[in-house]
């Protein structure tokens, strides 16, 4: 039997070694679920998150970001092989609290009897390189249709491995933050508040694009946005359900809350544009979606149904009024809105998670606070901590990698005629749509 510990991505995870005598043998049936999980996982930023903000940019910039989520996905995928896996998720030897050790470099010693509880290792290291994929294609939702290919890409890489890879460490891989108790289910740290902050800082060092605020700006396909948002949502179900690293009671629940909340912050979304503007919106209801998804994930392993639907509306209503004051009266040019629907999202539903995990409230038979805490206050001071450290941490890196990028790709933003022309001519000499 496994020691209960938080749980996350990294379920109960002290390390591939540290779980080798606790379940020895293959479960086929949690490794068949994993296998399942890792595609729903990649499926969500290939195609669903490429789709999802295809469809948000202009007809000229469309490419743009279709070529970053692969470049993303393609580069992300081979930096997790050669090392930033062991980074992230080995202990002993040369790890810490900080970091992880060097023992997988290349994924040495990793073959098809390498296990991580009773699944394969190399299925778990999957599992967790699409998580990586993902998070740092969010970011680019902040600087669309403004930044230059080559420091997308550098800039993506360069933050997978200072801010992701850490972050996961601590509080997935046995870091400090997992030592202390933070419940981080599927990602409201490690993958929402990182990316979201990222993305606000982000923003704010590139400047807002060209006629922001002074010209319309819609999105030129919404038919491929809500496309992607529905990918997006399916593939939340591995993303989430996933994370319980099993077939089991914890994934049916998972994926059942991560329904309840997806469901309550699109109506909840939409029915504050209905209220305010008089009318809904197609893209307010699946904006409120993925505000819905992105708040449960870091608590879904720890709440129960009448928890997921308090998350889920709060998630609509705050998310909402967040976008109007980011846009609308600070004139932060986050393009794609990533800051107000994963950042804050990811800050809510960390947050809430420490409140909906105790017993008292309904929580789910079987889970509740984490190891060390026996009371609300106790989780929600470790909560409270990991918010404003990984935040300040994600913004600071930000901030200096893009200083960075700028210095090693001769500067960050394409030039005005260059922005005026678009992103798919300019940088990849390819139409999306023919313009004629």
């Amino acid at each position: 039997m496994l020691p209960r510990r938080l749980l996350g991505p990294a379920l109960l995870l002290l390390s591939p070694a540290a779980l080798a005598d606790a379940a020895p043998a293959v479960n086929s049936g949690n490794t068949a679920w994993i296998l399942t999980a890792t595609a729903l996982v990649l499926f969500m930023t290939l195609p669903g998150l490429a789709l999802f903000y295809g469809g948000l940019v202009r007809t000229k910039n469309v490419l743009s970001i279709l070529m970053a989520c692969f470049a993303i996905a393609a580069s992300v995928s081979l930096l997790w092989m050669i090392g930033l896996y062991s980074l992230a998720f080995t202990s002993g030897g040369s790890a810490n609290d900080w970091i992880g050790g060097l023992s997988r470099l290349m994924l040495d010693g990793m073959n098809k009897e390498s296990m991580t509880g009773d699944i394969p290792e190399v299925v778990f290291a999957a599992f967790q390189m699409t998580f990586a994929i993902i998070t740092p294609a969010l970011i680019i939702g902040a600087f669309a249709e403004r930044m230059k290919f080559g420091a997308m890409l550098v800039f993506s890489l360069l933050w997978t491995v200072a801010v992701y890879v850490p972050v996961a460490h601590w509080v997935w891989g046995g870091g400090w933050f997992f030592q202390r108790g933070l419940i981080d289910f599927a990602g409201g740290t490690v993958v929402h508040i990182t990316a979201g902050v990222s993305a606000l800082v982000a923003a704010l060092v590139l400047g807002p694009r060209n006629g922001f605020g002074k010209i319309a700006m819609p999105p030129h396909n919404l038919t491929m946005t809500v496309t992607g948002a529905g990918m997006l949502w399916v593939g939340w179900y591995g993303f989430n359900a996933g994370s319980a690293l099993a077939a089991n009671g914890a994934a049916g629940m998972a994926l059942m809350v991560t329904h309840i909340a997806a469901s309550a912050g699109a109506l909840t979304w939409m029915a504050c544009e209905w209220i305010k503007f008089g009318k809904p919106s197609v893209l307010g209801i699946v904006t409120g979606m993925v505000a819905g998804l992105g708040t449960i994930t870091g608590a879904a392993g720890v709440v129960g149904p009448g928890g997921a639907l308090v998350i889920g509306l709060l998630a609509g209503v705050v998310c909402f009024f967040m976008t109007q004051l980011i846009k609308k009266t600070l004139k932060i040019d986050d393009s794609l809105d990533v800051f107000p629907v994963h950042g804050v999202g990811g800050i809510l539903g960390t947050f809430l998670a420490g409140i909906f995990c105790s017993p008292a409230l309904g929580v789910f038979s079987g889970q509740g606070f984490a190891a060390g805490h026996d009371s609300i206050g106790s989780q929600l001071g470790i909560q409270l901590a990991g918010i404003v450290v990984i935040g300040l941490y994600s913004a600071a890196l930000t901030w200096g990698l893009l200083k960075v990028t700028g210095i090693m790709t001769g500067g960050l933003r394409v030039s005005l005629d260059e922005e005026r022309e678009g992103l798919d001519l300019v940088l990849h000499e390819e139409r999306g749509y023919d313009l004629n």
